[in-house]
């Protein structure tokens, strides 16, 4: 099943997320779960947060890999939403 997570980086944690991203990028590529990935940019270019989309089995999974994920252990995000997501298109 897909989930889509969404992820709004704290006010002001750039520097966070740039301290964190390799680790981030080898949780992505070492899980194998994860579809498509990308960050939310703001008004200037900036990162700002997230959207990943995992093909896991249960919600409890994509909650795991959420967790697990070094931005989160950084405390980078002010809010993550987990959604299950029906592809249609792509």
């Amino acid at each position: 099943m897909l989930y889509a997570l969404i992820c709004r980086d704290k006010p002001g944690a750039i520097e966070t997320r740039k301290a964190n991203r390799e680790a981030h990028l080898d949780h992505i590529r070492s899980s194998g779960v994860v579809q498509q990935a990308g960050p939310f940019l703001d008004a200037d270019g900036q990162m700002c947060g997230s959207l990943l989309i995992l093909d896991v089995e249960t919600r409890a999974e994509a909650e795991a890999w959420a967790a697990a994920d070094p931005y989160a252990k950084a405390g980078l995000f002010e809010n993550v939403s987990i959604e299950a997501w029906n592809r249609v298109v792509g």
